[in-house]
């Protein structure tokens, strides 16, 4: 139970004090005498008690109505989270290099593609205000998720992202680029950001990835870019003549000269993540760099209680009434 006034029960605090100030002046008399000598015929009648207890009623009465005038109520809260003016899409890699297991995860050996999951999953997570979309690319780019604030949707659409799920043998950055853009260019967002995430060189599509970011940066889009897995050579697994699961060292190229430019033209910034604490690390500062003021509206429904209390308090001041001109008639 809520009050709508509560300061209005500050007036509780008078009513002991009203109490004692009026005891303390007595009752009026109700006939004046010029001599007490005439009533000396009743001065052995002692007095009752009877009806000592209506004055009670009417400060509990006075007592109700206070709290009747601060508006007491049952509240049920429902809040209402809305954007908070930061739309973010993410373009992800699903090129084959990103089987190379060049990641741990306590202990154990992972590949890129699910480090990559893991930290965008608990950058989602931290970002509940605000819409994300997911973008994924290899020989071709494609819309996985829309922006959205549905962070229970995206997150299943991302859990059934893999390996094989689009043409994966080439690596197509400027499209993957073009295709989020494309996702923040008809909104009024507060800020619009991109993260590109891969761990190749552009060799597909029909787009130049510095085409892209001009575009974006015509539209103030922020680029952040990632380039993924170690430098040189990564251990991709793969099956011997005997069906055993064994590591084959591959050569990787990641464009880190492209990223950074693409990055600088957008006023973002480029990172390099080369193992599992890094690679957090950056969405971790990404976090931090991109943060809004939330907009919160609170919408309450509620059940008032007002006749519940100002209803008693009626009934006893009504009784007090009653019975002070019927069973305890007095003087006036």
């Amino acid at each position: 139970m809520t009050f709508a006034h509560p300061y209005l029960l500050l007036l509780l605090l008078l009513l002991p004090l009203a109490a004692w100030l009026q005891g303390k002046r007595g009752q009026p008399p109700a006939f004046v005498y010029s001599s007490v000598q005439l009533l000396r015929g009743v001065l052995n009648i002692s007095r009752t008690n009877a009806g000592g207890f209506l004055p009670a009623l009417r400060w509990l009465a006075l007592a109700l109505f206070i709290i009747a005038l601060s508006q007491p109520r049952l509240t049920k809260s429902e809040t209402k989270i809305t954007a908070s003016g930061v739309d973010i899409v993410v373009a992800f890699d699903l090129s084959g290099s990103m089987a190379a297991e060049d990641f741990e995860i306590r202990g154990q050996r992972v590949n890129r593609l699910i480090m990559a999951r893991e930290v965008l999953k608990k950058f989602i997570e931290k970002r509940p205000n605000d819409r994300i979309g997911l973008v994924v690319f290899a020989t071709e780019a494609f819309t996985a998720t829309p922006l959205t604030l549905d962070h229970d949707f995206l997150l299943q659409n991302l859990d059934r992202l893999d390996l094989g799920t689009i043409p994966a043998n080439q690596t197509a950055i400027g499209s993957a680029l073009s295709t989020a853009i494309n996702r923040l260019r008809e909104l009024k967002s507060k800020s619009k950001i991109v993260i590109l995430m891969t761990d190749g060189v552009n060799n597909a599509g029909k787009v130049s990835p510095l085409t892209a970011a001009e575009a974006a940066q015509a539209l103030a889009v922020k680029v952040y870019t990632i380039g993924v897995g170690t430098q040189g050579q990564a251990p991709v697994p793969t099956r011997d003549m005997f069906g055993r699961r064994v590591y084959q060292m591959q050569p990787v190229e990641i464009d880190e000269d492209t990223l950074s430019k693409i990055a600088q033209r957008t006023d973002g910034k480029y990172y390099r993540a080369d193992n599992a604490a890094r690679f957090e690390a950056i969405y971790t500062e990404i976090d931090k760099l991109e943060k809004t003021e939330a907009d919160v509206k609170k919408y309450a429904q509620h059940q008032e209680l007002f006749a519940w209390i100002i209803s008693p308090g009626l009934a006893l001041l009504l009784l007090e009434i009653l019975l002070k001109h019927t069973v305890w008639r007095r003087l006036p």
